[in-house]
């Protein structure tokens, strides 16, 4: 492991992990960011990014209390994981901390006197324009020595510049304006030794939202535009291998039990079988979980099926789509992709038998989702398991929503 050409070998394997795994983060990423019917008018995109949302300290506090093991569509200020490594004295951590930042479409109308003002909608080219709220990702990628870790937490910018960009119309009727205010963030990594033998470490990765331009009585929509939505974090290296904090080995379930993961729960990713890759989540996911195959896209609606979502958005009329496609460009690829897609690709949505082996009963998780102190570190969380490709619904704790995995 000393050797430097082995160090940059591994580093890109680290990488290339990574990049594998971004079908099933990505998918978290846009949870919930546009749901069928996919339009501005439909109630329930009048009121999004739910999940995984760190807001301004002082606006989330005032809009508590949170309990801090809970996710979903609780609002908090920070998420925390901890899971536990073994390493050899080389190893390398590799974090690469993934969110949303908001960005506020609107639509200006060019009037005679060359000046522009706000509209709701505008037609142009033959197309309608909405004024919406979009979202830009965003990826910070942190590498450190395990050995820098153990003696002192490393701390690091994830934050995300604003910025204006305006974008003229067909025909010259007007322009689209769209806005981001700044994000400011940072994740601190750290790590310790734990006793007893083997080379047995716990990680920690705290990302916290440090803006403190949003005044505690802000409206929601304005602490949204400084907030980090959907996020989560991949954990790698090189010289490293994670335990499962679903299934832990019996010798080291203690240390698990006393991790504390605030919002945010973390799992092995990767192929099956694999110990190289940690995704942690604001939702609820197994151990390596998958994207179905068969899945020709993502229709930003986990807790639906790709077979009914195709169907039901075939079924939208005319009018419909075309405000669809005016919402969202992301919409508009949805549309493009159903009304193209073809026989044998849809058929495949149908189902798929992945296994005739009896299905796993559940098993109560020996992670804990605790409150970052002393304590029992909450109530142990129910998992269930599936073959890769198939839905699993997990209730969440105290009372939280709980989602359906789209792997």
């Amino acid at each position: 492991m000393g050797d430097p050409d082995h160090r940059r070998g591994s580093a890109r394997d680290a990488g290339s992990a990574f990049e594998k795994a971004c079908a099933v983060a990505d998918a978290v990423l846009y949870e919930g960011y546009l749901l069928y019917p996919y339009r501005r008018s439909s109630p329930k995109n009048r009121v999004r990014w739910q999940f995984g949302i760190l807001a301004p300290r002082a606006w989330a506090e005032a809009h508590g209390p949170v309990a801090a093991g809970l996710s979903g569509s609780v609002e908090s200020w920070r998420q925390q994981t901890e899971c536990l490594l073994r390493a050899g004295p080389d190893a390398v951590v590799r974090v690469r901390v993934r969110y949303l930042q908001t960005q506020a479409r609107s639509v200006e109308q060019r009037t005679e006197d060359g000046r522009h003002v706000p509209v709701d909608r505008l037609e142009a080219g033959g197309s309608v324009h909405l004024a919406f709220d979009e979202a830009v990702p965003q990826e910070r990628d942190l590498v450190v020595p395990l050995a820098d870790l153990l003696a002192a937490d490393r701390e690091f910018d994830v934050g995300a510049p604003g910025g204006e960009e305006t974008e003229h119309l067909p025909g010259g009727v007007g322009r689209l304006v769209r806005l981001r205010r700044p994000v400011q963030a940072r994740t601190t990594l750290g790590a310790e030794r734990l006793p007893g033998p083997g080379s047995l470490y716990r990680l920690r990765v705290r990302t916290e939202n440090t803006g403190r331009s949003t005044p505690a009585g802000a409206r929601r929509d304005e602490a949204l535009g400084h907030a980090l939505i959907a996020a989560h974090t991949l954990i790698g290296g090189a010289g490293l291998s994670f335990v499962s904090s679903i299934d832990p080995p019996e010798d080291v379930a203690v240390f698990a039990r006393d991790c504390r993961n605030l919002h945010t729960f973390p799992v092995l990713a990767g192929e099956e079988g694999s110990d190289g890759l940690v995704l942690s989540s604001p939702i609820i996911l197994p151990d390596h979980p998958q994207v179905a195959p068969e899945s020709p896209g993502d229709l930003h609606d986990a807790a639906e099926i790709d077979e009914i979502l195709t169907l039901r958005t075939l079924l939208l009329t005319d009018d419909e789509k075309r405000e669809a496609r005016a919402t969202d460009p992301r919409a508009a690829g949805i549309l493009d992709r159903v009304e193209t897609m073809p026989p044998e690709v849809f058929a495949r949505l149908h189902g798929a038998i992945r296994s005739l082996a009896p299905a796993a009963s559940g098993q109560v998780s020996a992670a804990s989702h605790g409150d970052g102190g002393a304590g029992d570190g909450g109530a142990p969380r129910p998992h269930v398991t599936a073959p890769a490709g198939q839905a699993t619904a997990v209730p969440d704790q105290e009372g939280a929503p709980w989602t359906p995995s789209s792997c």
